[in-house]
């Protein structure tokens, strides 16, 4: 998969969680995945269609999505709630609209379905074409992950 369509996914992710959570991430190293186990606690996965077919998912460990609760909603919480899984998905959203924005850029225009959201230990992510799933992760000081996974053909 070509670098510049991953990047807007990396750039969507850092802007959304800066300006919508008040939150500085981290980008690690972004890797292939190899198997379909989350790598946290409350997925988001949205579909996306157009010049390319593919999905986007976006997990967040519950000390971060607890962060953000509280940064963007003053409330504290103690599990994954309606409101949490509401908020993963709205955070979803806002991370593929700055992507596609940013693709659009690169001359690829992507339309997003309605993202489905996904909790628990151990929880799998089904992306809906069957190409190299490319997983870029990003953390906080205290402990705090995300994970954002792209598949795109």
């Amino acid at each position: 998969m070509d670098v510049r369509y991953i990047n807007p996914f990396l750039q969507g992710t850092l802007n959304v969680l800066k300006t919508m959570a008040f939150l500085e991430i981290k980008p690690g190293k972004p890797f292939l995945k190899k198997d379909q186990v989350a790598q946290g606690d409350v997925s988001g996965i949205i579909g996306l269609t157009g010049e390319a077919t593919g999905s986007l998912s976006v997990t967040f460990n519950f000390l971060l999505i607890k962060k953000i609760m509280m940064n963007m909603l003053g409330e504290e919480i103690d599990e994954v709630t309606n409101d949490v899984r509401d908020a993963v998905g709205e955070l979803t959203n806002m991370i593929s609209g700055d992507a596609r924005r940013l693709l659009q850029q690169e001359g690829l225009s992507l339309a997003a379905a309605i993202p489905t959201i996904v909790a628990g230990a151990n929880h799998t992510i089904k992306h809906v074409v069957s190409g190299p799933i490319i997983v870029i992760p990003f953390s906080t000081d205290d402990g705090g992950k995300v994970t954002v996974e792209v598949s795109l053909k």
